[in-house]
């Protein structure tokens, strides 16, 4: 175990840096390979139970009420093995006014045909607030499916910031979906990054369910494609209380081939004082940017790297 937690942080070094957080003592933090949790730190009001089960982990994570954690968690998640399937069940409850900010971290950098499926149900109680930080790195040729699925209730007063971001490898065969309920005074925003490429299949369904009075939500989307990559962006918020807020914002960019985008923003309200809006734009990348960069003696694959990664950013 030693061995295979050596090569997840050796791969966490190169990829994405330092891994002196990752195995602080003094920080909150799990690191699992396929099955196995190769390692684990609670620290004062983090507590993490975890069991094994069929093709992964199951784990429960409490934040205690009126602790306010610093220092960022980090979940870092893997596999080593270019092929097989990971299942991570996730429960994960913030108590009343308490502060969380997790760092995640996905590393698929041997994948030639992995199955990554991540269930997760996050309940936030009154007055408490939760950021999730969750990105990706998967290798350029492999195949990858991923299944993120979040359903989560958000109580009065609280705050729910989560963004996922895959743009390092292929993103592969990837089916997002988020359901989460909000109460009163609420807010949650969810963001999503994806860069698809050669014949990725991208699906992002995301819906926000304002309940409670005042409640406020953001569902935005960026995603870049480029060869014969494919996506289908769903994004849902229903007013259903007075006073309520929320804004579907969907923008994706094609560059050359035969890329195919469709977005599909739906909003609906159920009271007269509830305000929802949507914007969806589809469009190509700017050709006087590119042409400005290759100017410059950038290759074209390279310009088309920097205007994603500004995009993406």
């Amino acid at each position: 175990m030693n061995y295979e937690l050596d090569r997840i942080t050796d791969i966490y070094n190169k990829l994405i840096g330092p891994t002196n957080e990752l195995l602080d003592r003094n920080t909150g933090s799990i690191v699992i390979n396929e099955d196995k949790v190769l390692s684990i730190n609670e620290i004062n009001g983090l507590h993490i139970e975890y069991n094994k089960i069929t093709d992964g982990v199951e784990i429960n994570i409490h934040v205690d009420a009126d602790i306010r954690i610093n220092d960022p968690v980090h979940l870092c998640v893997g596999m080593l093995p270019s092929e097989g399937r990971q299942v991570i069940r996730s429960r994960i409850y913030i108590h009343r006014n308490a502060y969380v900010k997790f760092l995640a971290h996905c590393i698929f950098q041997n994948a030639k045909h992995i199955e990554h499926i991540m269930d997760s149900e996050i309940y936030l109680e009154d007055s408490a607030e939760m950021i999730y930080k969750e990105e990706h790195f998967n290798s350029d040729d492999g195949e990858i499916y991923t299944y993120p699925k979040i359903i989560g209730e958000i109580g009065n007063n609280s705050r729910l910031s989560e963004e996922f971001k895959l743009i390092h490898g292929r993103a592969g065969n990837i089916n997002i979906d988020y359901d989460i309920k909000q109460n009163e005074k609420s807010s949650c925003d969810i963001m999503t990054k994806i860069f698809g490429k050669k014949k990725d299949n991208i699906k992002i369904k995301e819906s926000l369910y304002l309940n409670g009075p005042y409640a406020s939500g953001t569902a935005t989307s960026r995603v870049v494609l480029i060869d014969n990559a494919k996506s289908n962006v769903f994004g849902e918020i229903a007013g259903n209380a007075p006073y309520t807020r929320g804004h579907v914002d969907c923008q994706e960019v094609i560059s050359d081939g035969d890329a195919y985008a469709s977005a599909t923003p739906k909003i609906s309200v159920n009271n007269p004082l509830s305000q929802i809006t949507h914007e969806a734009s589809i469009g190509r990348v700017n050709k006087k940017e590119l042409e400005t960069l290759m100017a410059h003696g950038i290759s074209k694959d390279e310009a088309i790297q920097l205007i994603v990664r500004g995009i993406l950013r």
